[in-house]
């Protein structure tokens, strides 16, 4: 049979539709399940969602928006080991920030053990579930390949009677955590290796954080997923490409539950991987865990809590994921395109102002000592609406030490000795001596400005090739600014040798002390608040940030030099 899946991936994008959407149009146009669409975000409590879960988020809840269905928010809480409510709250705090809202309809699979227990206890009478004594690694070596038979266990064979038994006494808690385990009596010859008699159960003692000790047993991901969009009512159970190989076995476990009226359909598209990190929930606890950042909401990580502590926007991150699309084939996607979204985004909506990253002092000799005098600025020229703001101008200023070369090449339109540049806003000036302390080091720059040269006034129209950014000495506001960037040095993390934690950035996190801001940035710092520090880049006040101690994210450059600096 010929390939029809990228035919009719061309043919949803001619419509404008996905290929999942497309499918969900299909079915709701022959109308199935009664015309009723009902999708479901099935997150497991265990870490913090990462840009890939974003991924999913738009997809799940997108469908529902766009064809006048619902989405269910449930949460696949099996394994109450590494469960906790903090994760509970965090995604519900990611979804809502994503701009996406789940209603009444927030579901926990462990609503469904009483369910999924009955329906254990149903297959055990039924001879389709038996209790293995053997441990786990015996199970694995039993087996076989996808070319090789598995073995089965000498336990397979017991009767109804004594697995019923058994699979009860597991439960009250009368066996250790991993000396039995319930398992499904399939086909251990199956070319599926799902198929070889798949473990449903497993003995847990830890208390679960909404059960508490009311189960010792607790489901497999593989028995529950299924069987709890079946009980949802879900009609799209939508999942990224790795699922592929486990929908025969969700379809074996709903079959014994479902009729000809109703079941879910399970659709896969492609995950969503960034150069320049890593998706892996384990290695980003290890990450947590070992201190190697500071919190799941570190701005280096790829989590929503990271990303929007950094300073990223929910419209930059569904801009991006809209601009990569959904497909049925697993792509490497370049972070550079999500960070041309945020910019994209920040550059329409983020407020302009001055900062100063490592100030040298600039004395104007020929300003009047003691004067004062006011420019406006606009707040952000991409929105004239956005008016403009007073700065204060005088004889003492701050430009970028990286503003001025004593010795420059050939084009260089900066500040150096006897050359002339243009303050932002405000007037000419000329370098006109460089005084330095008594090692050598740069102090002052002194420098002479020309008074008809104000911007906006009658004759300022003299041109210079250079303009710097800068704040008044007098005015400046000390703050911290914490220069992130990409979390690790090589390109796909997952696909070199190695430990992953050794591939980390040495330079993913620069803090710099002593930097100046304008009034007007350090009045509007409100948490969430975005700037553009002009000429540096785009800025967001840290979650740490008081009125006293100002604290500022760099959330992007202003340009991508990433790609060129490593081609040095």
């Amino acid at each position: 049979m010929a390939d029809t899946t990228i035919p009719q991936e061309e043919s949803a994008e001619k419509k404008g539709l996905n290929f999942v959407e497309q499918i969900v149009a299909d079915d709701l146009a022959a109308g199935k399940n009664g015309g009723r669409l009902n999708t479901r975000f099935p997150p497991e409590p265990n870490g913090y969602l990462h840009i890939g879960h974003a991924k999913a988020i738009c997809m799940d809840f997108g469908v529902a928006e766009k064809f006048g269905g619902t989405c269910n928010l449930r949460f696949d809480d099996t394994n109450p080991v590494k469960e906790d409510v903090e994760y509970v709250d965090s995604i519900r705090e990611d979804i809502h920030w994503l701009g996406f809202d789940w209603g009444n309809r927030e579901y926990y699979a462990s609503d469904y053990f009483p369910q999924l227990f009955d329906l254990a206890v149903r297959l055990i009478k039924e001879g389709k579930a038996y209790v293995d004594d053997q441990t786990s690694e015996q199970i694995a070596e039993q087996k076989g390949t996808p070319t090789i038979p598995g073995q089965e266990s000498p336990y397979r064979n017991r009767t109804p009677e004594e697995n019923l038994d058994l699979f009860i006494r597991m439960n009250n808690g009368e066996f250790d955590e991993g000396a039995r385990v319930l398992r499904a009596k399939i086909d251990m010859a199956s070319p599926n290796m799902h198929f070889r008699d798949p473990i449903m159960y497993r003995i847990i003692k830890t208390p679960h954080h909404r059960t508490g000790t009311t189960w010792k047993v607790y489901p497999m991901y593989d028995f529950a997923h299924g069987q709890s969009d079946y009980f949802e009512g879900v009609t799209h159970s939508i999942c990224t490409l790795e699922f592929v190989v486990h929908r025969p076995l969700y379809e074996h476990f709903v079959k014994e539950l479902a009729d000809e009226t109703y079941c879910p359909r399970q659709i896969e598209f492609n995950r969503l991987n960034l150069t320049y990190t890593v998706m892996s929930k384990r290695k980003l606890l290890q990450l947590v865990k070992e201190g190697l950042v500071e919190g799941w909401d570190d701005p280096r990580m790829p989590t929503i809590s990271g990303m929007r502590r950094r300073g990223f926007t929910p419209a930059s991150i569904r801009n991006f994921i809209d601009k990569i699309g959904y497909t049925k084939y697993e792509a490497l996607n370049s972070i550079s395109l999500l960070e041309h979204a945020v910019r994209e985004d920040l550059n329409s909506i983020a407020t302009r102002g001055m900062a100063v990253i490592n100030p040298v002092k600039v004395v104007i000799t020929n300003y009047p000592a003691g004067q004062i005098e006011t420019v406006e600025m606009d707040n952000n020229p991409e929105n004239p609406e956005e008016g403009t703001h007073s700065m204060t101008f005088a004889r003492e200023i701050y430009i970028e030490r990286d503003d001025f070369m004593e010795n420059p090449p050939k084009k260089y339109f900066r500040l150096f000795p006897g050359g002339e540049v243009r303050l932002k806003g405000a007037y000419i000036i000329k370098c006109e001596d460089v005084v330095k302390d008594a090692d050598g080091n740069i102090k002052e720059l002194h420098c002479t400005y020309d008074p008809e040269s104000r911007s906006g006034l009658p004759g300022s129209q003299r041109k210079v090739k250079g303009t710097l950014h800068w704040v008044a000495a007098d005015t400046a506001v000390d703050a911290t600014v914490r220069m992130y960037d990409r979390l690790f040095a090589v390109e796909n993390p997952a696909a070199e040798e190695g430990d992953f934690r050794d591939m980390l950035n040495p330079d993913s996190l620069i803090v710099i002390e002593g930097v100046k801001v304008e009034p007007f940035i350090a009045q509007n710092a409100q948490k969430d608040k975005k700037f553009q520090f002009q000429r540096i880049g785009y800025f967001t006040p840290d979650y740490s940030s008081t009125p006293d101690h100002l604290v500022f994210n760099r959330t992007i450059a202003l340009k991508d030099s990433w790609e060129k600096e490593q081609k040095k």
